[in-house]
């Protein structure tokens, strides 16, 4: 009979297996995920002189923060920052698509490393158009540096920026150097006549350039090579090395056809290969040479002051457009403006001149 109750007919109904939560237990609150632990501007300061990697990374973090509360916060961490950030070496790197800028960046960085120097890429990555996040990820393209004791890796979104330029790049630089890295590498996303963002922050503009592949021109027309102080034909190897060299000679001819640069300094050509490791000692040599002429000439000093003052200006035009668009008059207003706007029932100077005056509105 016991039998006969457990199979009805040829139905057999075996006990079943559990099934997990449909909702996530971290949300249920069952299990607790560790929160980061939140820093005074003492400790962060203090971490970041001592070369905590940990604090300087949440450093950064609040400065690139668009959160009004964290303004005030991360300007005086970088005041506080500011006497222990000197000495040392800026180095801009922008270059051509397919121009093997994160390879270059790697095997250059190690042999900076080797000669017993402390490095912090600060690699800006071109933004997500819609949630503004990096989407290249320059730490696992760059495996070894990123490993390496003495070198630091900063990807940051541009989030739209002018130039590829993090908008927070200037301050990031300047809690690198406060926490002892005496290189700072600071990647681009690519090419164009916005780079002036990037030779307006670092002491030495190093391009990389393609040979065969149609971009040399397209350099010139853009103006790159104005503002570059060394020119690097990349991937010089294996079946490259004739057109590379090629490259290299049409450079130097383009070169002759610009004025001599502000700093006195009359840029170069070179050959390289990432994968090889030649001419990357060479470069390096060329940019030491580089800061030691225009240390004696006095330009690094002049150079690094004008970056000062632009940055002043920069910051008011930042701080007046934040300003602007969290006033709470022109949040009220914005939205009924574009759709006025949008049904071409304004034009684009009267809308901005209804704004301005709600604004300034007292």
């Amino acid at each position: 009979m016991e039998e006969k109750e457990e199979n009805i007919g040829s139905l057999k109904i075996n006990e079943g297996v559990e099934h997990p939560p449909s909702i996530n237990p971290l949300v249920l609150g069952k299990t607790t995920r560790k929160k980061k632990k939140k820093y005074s501007v003492e400790e962060y300061v203090s971490g970041i002189i001592s070369g905590n990697t940990t604090i300087l990374s949440q450093a950064i973090t609040l400065i690139e923060s668009s959160l009004p509360e964290h303004y005030d916060m991360s300007q005086e961490i970088i005041e506080r920052c500011l006497p222990a950030a000197s000495g040392s070496i800026r180095i801009g790197i922008t270059g051509v698509p397919g121009a093997g800028k994160s390879t270059f960046i790697e095997s250059f960085g190690l042999y900076a490393a080797g000669q017993g120097r402390k490095l912090a890429v600060l690699a800006v990555d071109p933004s997500s158009s819609n949630t503004k996040g990096s989407i290249l990820g320059d730490k696992t393209r760059m495996e070894k540096l990123s490993i390496h004791p003495h070198a630091f890796i900063r990807p940051s979104p541009s989030a739209g920026t002018l130039g590829g330029v993090a908008r927070k790049t200037r301050e990031s630089i300047i809690l690198c150097e406060a926490a002892g890295f005496d290189t700072i590498f600071v990647e681009t996303v690519g090419v164009g006549q916005s780079e002036t963002a990037v030779r307006s922050m670092v002491d030495f503009f190093l391009l990389l350039m393609l040979a065969g592949a149609g971009d040399e021109i397209q350099g010139i027309k853009r103006g790159i090579i104005e503002m570059a102080d060394l020119i690097a034909i990349t991937k010089a190897d294996g079946q490259n090395i004739i057109p590379a060299e090629n490259a290299k000679v049409m450079f130097r001819n383009a070169l002759n056809l610009f004025p001599d640069p502000q700093s006195g300094w009359k840029p170069l050509v070179l050959t390289c290969s990432a994968l090889q490791g030649t001419g990357i000692a060479e470069i390096w040599r060329i940019i030491n040479d580089y800061a030691e002429f225009t240390r004696k000439t006095g330009y690094f000093d002049k150079a690094r002051k004008q970056q000062a003052l632009l940055r002043m200006h920069e910051t008011i035009n930042e701080y007046l457009t934040g300003s602007f668009y969290n006033n709470e008059k022109v949040k009220a207003l914005l939205p009924d403006i574009e759709k006025e706007l949008h049904e071409g029932n304004m034009t684009s100077y009267k809308a901005a001149l209804i704004l301005l005056n709600k604004y300034f509105e007292k």
